[in-house]
């Protein structure tokens, strides 16, 4: 039996479809590479990157090995808060390496920031104190440069001298605890309010519910505690410059521009933080001790975000048309 052969195509057009067909294969074969090549080089950057992570010492670069006589500064920067930025982790860390440098002439507290944490707070000043009794040759500074109000002057007021703008807004030694009530917008929408607990006073500042007077007055004598234990740190930080008597309003929650918070003797002059370095401790080259994010830990996170996108993207794609 004579075998069959397949028929050629009888137009133009079927030939053009084919050789539509073909062409489209090859770019897709084309696009398939371009992208495995792509991620094979992505792959061998975040390795690479991640190599350099575990060779490179931590810290290094380190400010301690800075062998020139220099003024050393630390950060107070944003929030006080566990996580953030101005973390009691994160200031302690950059003031015990500033002490134990040789070549740190004097330390600069440079403040920036509208307080937080009490319990941060209270970590820093108290490591300050510490920090000043083990090396007493060697002089901290707080600079207030925007704001040092509330827990960042908590921590201030532990230095051995303060300095600020005349516009820097200073104080607010107080505490606050605040929320929102909705009691009666709960009442006009008729929801109704589940919570379950154990223990009648779990459920307190429960924004859906009155404040009970017991709870209020539970919670106004642990602010009035903390609010002492402000109090009696700034008072022992700074002994007789401020004078509580003829001065009340200094513990009431307010605050002042640097200019006004001197004559109450909360600073003890008004300079910047560079000036403070020239003409206070006598050193003009500064030298930052601010611990910073290892920008290769930072890099590989960003990078890697990027190409967990990237593959989940790659992936999903097809699923969703």
């Amino acid at each position: 039996m004579e075998e069959q052969r397949p028929t050629p195509p009888q137009s133009s057009r079927e030939w053009h479809l084919i050789e539509k067909l073909v062409l489209s294969m090859q770019d897709e074969q084309k696009k398939q590479r371009r992208w495995g090549n792509i991620f094979k080089g992505l792959t061998f950057l975040y390795l690479f990157a991640l190599l350099l992570l575990v060779v490179i010492p931590r810290g290094a670069g380190n400010t301690l090995s800075v062998a020139e006589p220099h003024t050393a500064f630390v950060d107070v920067t944003g929030v006080i808060a566990p996580d953030a930025k101005a973390s009691a982790d994160r200031i302690v860390t950059g003031l015990r390496e500033a002490f134990e440098s040789d070549n740190a002439r004097a330390v600069v507290l440079r403040i920036n920031s509208p307080g937080g944490s009490p319990v941060q707070s209270s970590y820093v000043y108290a490591e300050i104190k510490r920090l000043r009794g083990e090396y007493p040759d060697k002089k901290l500074y707080a600079v207030i440069t925007d704001i040092g109000a509330s827990g960042a002057y908590y921590i201030a007021s532990a230095a051995d001298e303060i300095y600020a703008d005349p516009a820097s807004i200073v104080g607010s030694i107080g505490v606050i605890m605040a929320g929102f009530g909705f009691t009666d917008a709960i009442d006009k929408l008729g929801v109704e309010r589940r919570v379950m607990t154990a223990g009648e006073n779990k459920a307190i500042m429960d924004p859906f519910k009155p404040v009970e007077p017991g709870q209020r007055a539970h919670l106004q004598t642990m602010l009035d505690e903390i609010h002492v234990q402000f109090i009696n740190a700034v008072k022992e930080g700074r002994g007789e410059r401020i004078d509580a008597e003829q001065h009340p309003e200094i513990f009431s929650g307010l605050f002042w521009t640097g200019e006004r918070a001197r004559s109450l003797g909360l600073v003890d002059g008004l300079a910047s933080p560079g000036q403070v370095a020239r003409d206070v401790v006598g050193e003009e080259k500064i030298v930052d001790y601010t611990p910073r994010e290892n920008p290769w830990k930072q890099l590989l996170g960003d990078f890697g975000a990027s190409v967990g996108a990237g593959i989940a993207g790659s992936i999903q794609g097809p699923l969703l048309k």
